[in-house]
């Protein structure tokens, strides 16, 4: 089943049944309006939402063309967004070129942190950037929706609160990281809003490429039109979703419609750093991260961080290369006051 939510002019945009091949959609607003409220009432209302995706595949329900520019993110806003660093390799990259060693502990406690959920960007939405040296980065990774997951969960009962599984964009503002770090209270102006992939999927709909807490197929991140990143998502994932669920639950219940994140996509090669396309590796699904290569090859870094015009697309292929998320796709605009 996969499902997306259409601009309607409110703020929670209205809930549609796609269908596999990403060309058409069904209406599901009678169902439940929005995302959110089929997921606080999952149990009840999937499936109804089933039964209408499979109607909608044998051509029995009322078809409208499904464009992903009409999408706003599946959950335009959540009550939590938290993201983890599920790829130790991308740790010891970018802590290498600063000079720094791999915490032990992170070997064993995945790092996460609360991101903004207040207002996510719609898959098509262009980056807004009010200042090109505030170093905006993209962040490509996995993410998934969960349902109700209850205080000090087991890493089973927080596979079993999995939902949904979708694309996101984990913007970053690297230039303004060093300050806020050095307060000792986190980042927060560093994590402007992250946008997400036009449709979320269950993880049926994954097949063989869904192990239960990773998705074995390559994010392909691209540049300006260019390849910039094949890393396999399922590849070097020091800690799957339920570990990372579980982690973020140790202290407090998880609400239905939480989303948590994997961080950038990340993979090792031969042990050491990945290597780029064009120097025949699997590439990068950011730019500190290829910045820290090039910094860790000896030279300073030589990837720039974005500027207004330039444009990020990331998108999952199936083994038949069918998109399975639909594509985020966005342009850098220079943010202008109302």
């Amino acid at each position: 089943m996969k499902l997306a939510t259409l601009k309607d002019g409110s703020r929670d945009g209205r809930l549609v049944v796609v269908s596999r091949d990403l060309t058409r959609m069904t209406d599901a607003s009678f169902l439940a309006p929005t995302l959110q409220r089929a997921l606080d009432d999952w149990a009840r209302i999937a499936p109804h939402l089933q039964a209408l995706a499979d109607s909608l595949d044998r051509g029995s329900v009322p078809v409208e063309r499904f464009h992903e520019h009409d999408a706003m993110s599946p959950l335009p806003r959540a009550f939590q967004f938290a993201a983890g660093t599920a790829y130790s390799s991308h740790i010891a990259m970018t802590g290498r070129a600063r000079g720094a060693e791999m915490p032990e502990s992170l070997r064993s406690d995945p790092p996460i942190r609360q991101g903004g959920s207040d207002a996510f960007l719609g898959p098509r939405d262009p980056i807004p950037l009010a200042d090109e040296s505030f170093g905006l980065d993209m962040g490509g990774g996995i993410a998934v929706i969960l349902g109700d997951v209850p205080m000090g969960a087991s890493v089973d009962e927080a596979r079993a609160a999995i939902r949904l599984v979708m694309l996101v964009n984990d913007v970053w503002l690297r230039g303004l990281i060093p300050a806020e770090g050095d307060d000792g209270f986190g980042v927060f102006q560093s994590k402007p809003p992250s946008a997400f992939s036009p449709v979320a999927v269950t993880s049926a709909e994954l097949g063989e490429a869904w192990d239960g807490g990773k998705l074995h197929l390559p994010l392909a991140v691209d540049y300006n039109g260019k390849p910039f990143g094949r890393a396999n998502a399922g590849i070097d994932m020091t800690f799957d979703f339920p570990t990372l669920i579980a982690h973020a639950a140790r202290t407090r219940p998880l609400s239905a419609g939480t989303i948590i994140g994997s961080g950038t996509v990340s993979n090792k090669r031969d042990g050491g750093p990945a290597k780029s396309i064009a120097d025949g590796g699997v590439g990068y699904a950011c730019m500190a991260e290829s910045r820290a290569v090039e910094t860790i090859a000896g030279a300073a870094p030589k990837t720039p961080f974005l500027h207004f015009g330039d444009t990020v697309r990331i998108e999952v292929l199936d083994d038949k290369h069918r998109s399975i998320f639909g594509a985020i796709e966005q342009t850098v605009a220079r943010y202008e006051h109302e």
